[in-house]
C-alpha cells in the first residue's frame, strides 16, 4: 500500500485525496489552516458555480496558459467532466441544477453542506487530515522527506507520493498565499509569477462620474480587446470595473503595456440603425440617445464624460462612439482581491501525468500549475479534473522497496 501525502486542502487536494483513498493508498493531507475546504466555502458565498454546463469542446476553450500542451484539456477533462462532476455531488445527495446562463450550481446554493459530507465520506475512507502543518519543503531519502512547521516546530513525514495542491495567490486568508512558490524555487523548479486574474481593472474616473454611475451596472454589452472579444456585463466601482467581461478579458489585458479596452453599448444595432432611432434631432445628441437608444444610466455618465464634445456632437459621431467606447486601464487589482490568479509552476516543468520532471514522485494540482480560466464553473472544473489526474497518477508510480 503506497503512502502518499497531499499538501494541501482546497478542492484539488480533497479530490486527490478522495481518488487515492479510494485506490487503495494510506492517504495522509495536510493543510496549513485549523480546517480544509476554506477556499471551497468562500465559493459558496456566489452559490458555488460547481462548473458548467456547455459541450466539452467548447469548455476546452475556456482554458489558457504559457506553454500549456495543446492535449492536456481535453484528456484530462476527458477524465472527469462536468456531468463527472455532477454525478460525484449526487453521491453526496446534493441535487444540481443549471441556471440561465448555464452555469451548475448545488440546489441549495451552499457549499457548507457538501464540504460537510465530502469531509466524512473521506474520513470513513481512511484519509487522515493533518491541520496547522505549514509545508517548508521536500528532501529526498529511501521515500520523500516532506517537511513541514507546527506551531513554529519542525516535523518530517515520510511518503512514497507526495501531491502539492496548495492554490494560487488569491484570498491569502484562506490558505492560497503563494508562500510555496519561493519554495519550489529554490528547489530549481521555473515558476511563473503569480498574477491576479478575474479580477476587477483600475480606471481613473472623473470625480464628477462616479455619484452618476458607482455601483451600477452596463449590461447586454461586448467588449474587446485586440482580437479578444467578450459577451456580459460591467460594473462601475469607485477604483474602476468589475465584472464578467474584464474577467474574460484579463488575460489579453495583462499582454498590453497600456491596457485598453473597447466597449459597444449596443451590439445588437448598427451604427446605421442608431442614427436612423435618434430621427431629425439636430441637437442634445446624447440626451435624446439615452431615451431613445435606451441607455442605462451607467452608459450615459460613461458616455457624458469621458467623451469629448466632437464624440458625441452630431448622431454619426455618436453612434461610432457607442459602438466603439475606448477605456483606458491603469491596471488590476491586488492579487489578495482576485477570484483566482494566472501563472504558476510552468508546463515545461511538468509531465503529462502532473509529476514534477525533476522530482520523481511528486505531483502538482489545481491553482499551482500556470493556467486560468474565467470564473463560470471552469476554475472548479479545472481543479477536481487535475487532483483526479495527479491522483492516479500517482497510484501507478511503482514505489521503490527500501534498500
Amino acid at each position: 500500500m503506497p503512502t502518499i501525502a497531499i499538501i494541501g486542502g482546497g478542492p484539488a487536494g480533497l479530490r486527490a485525496a478522495e481518488v487515492a483513498a479510494q485506490g487503495g493508498a494510506a492517504v495522509t493531507l495536510f493543510d496549513a489552516k485549523p480546517s480544509v475546504g476554506r477556499k471551497f466555502l468562500v465559493a459558496g458565498r456566489g452559490g458555488l458555480n460547481l462548473t458548467h454546463s456547455e459541450p466539452r469542446d467548447r469548455f476546452v476553450t475556456r482554458y489558457s496558459g504559457v506553454g500549456t500542451p495543446p492535449d492536456f484539456w481535453p484528456s484530462v477533462l476527458a477524465e472527469f467532466d462536468a456531468d463527472a462532476l455532477r454525478t460525484w455531488a449526487a453521491e453526496f445527495g446534493v441535487e444540481t441544477f443549471v441556471g440561465t446562463s448555464g452555469r451548475v450550481f448545488p440546489k441549495e446554493l451552499k457549499a457548507a453542506p457538501l464540504l460537510r459530507r465530502w469531509v466524512e465520506r473521506l474520513r470513513k475512507q481512511g484519509v487522515e487530515f493533518q491541520m496547522r502543518h505549514r509545508w517548508t519543503g521536500l528532501t529526498r531519502g529511501t521515500r520523500w522527506n516532506v517537511h513541514f512547521t507546527v506551531e513554529g516546530e519542525p516535523h518530517t513525514f515520510e511518503a512514497d507520493a507526495v501531491i502539492l495542491a496548495l492554490g494560487g495567490g488569491s484570498w491569502p486568508d484562506t490558505g492560497s498565499d503563494g508562500g510555496w512558490t519561493d519554495i519550489l524555487r529554490t528547489l530549481g523548479v521555473t515558476i511563473a509569477p503569480l498574477m491576479p486574474a478575474n479580477c476587477g481593472w483600475e480606471v481613473s474616473w472623473p470625480a464628477a462620474l462616479l455619484p452618476e454611475a458607482e455601483g451600477k451596472s452596463v449590461k447586454n454589452i461586448t467588449a474587446r480587446v485586440s482580437s479578444t472579444v467578450a459577451v456580459g456585463e460591467l460594473l462601475i466601482t469607485r477604483y474602476g470595473l468589475e465584472g464578467g467581461i474584464v474577467y474574460q478579458l484579463g488575460s489579453a489585458l495583462r499582454a498590453m503595456a497600456d491596457p485598453e479596452i473597447s466597449i459597444d453599448f449596443k451590439p445588437s444595432f448598427t451604427a446605421e440603425q442608431l442614427i436612423s432611432k435618434l430621427g431629425g434631432a439636430r441637437r442634445h445628441f446624447l440626451a435624446e440617445a439615452q431615451s431613445k437608444w435606451r441607455l442605462s444610466e451607467a452608459a450615459f455618465a460613461m458616455l457624458k464624460h469621458l467623451s469629448n464634445e466632437e464624440a458625441v456632437g452630431s448622431a454619426a459621431a455618436l453612434a461610432a462612439t457607442v459602438k466603439n467606447f475606448r477605456v483606458r486601464l491603469t491596471g488590476p487589482r491586488p492579487l489578495a482581491e482576485a477570484i483566482s490568479s494566472a501563472g504558476g509552476v510552468c508546463w515545461s516543468e511538468l509531465e503529462s501525468t502532473l509529476m514534477l520532471r525533476k522530482f520523481p514522485g511528486v505531483f502538482v494540482a489545481g491553482e499551482m500549475i500556470d493556467w486560468e480560466a474565467p470564473t463560470g464553473g471552469y476554475l472548479m472544473q479545472g481543479c477536481f479534473a487535475t487532483g483526479t489526474r495527479a491522483a492516479r497518477s500517482a497510484l501507478k508510480l511503482e514505489i521503490a522497496s527500501p534498500d
